[in-house]
């Protein structure tokens, strides 16, 4: 499923205060704090995880209109093919 533009947008601000969570972990991991460290990538990884497949109250509006329009606007299977094409030469 493509992402859209407040999709991305979203991801965006969350990468923005993830990868400083992220890097200061790599930070400490590097100066020997495994434990601190690895909590610090852990909870980066978790911010960007939770930002992806959470469900928010927010979402659940998007989620309903983007089932409706795939119900609605689905083409059907027969109709290939414009309607001159379908006639075939005269």
């Amino acid at each position: 499923m493509g992402r859209g533009i407040l999709g991305l947008v979203g991801l965006a601000a969350t990468l923005a205060f993830a990868v400083p969570v992220g890097l200061l972990g790599l930070d400490m991991l590097t100066r020997g704090d495994t434990l601190l460290g690895g909590g610090f990538l852990a909870v980066a990884a978790l911010m960007v995880v939770l930002q992806e497949y959470l469900t928010t109250p927010g979402d659940v509006p998007e989620r309903v209109v983007d089932r409706l329009v795939g119900r609605v606007a689905k083409e059907p299977e027969g109709d290939s093919g414009t309607e001159a094409e379908r006639e075939g030469p005269e």
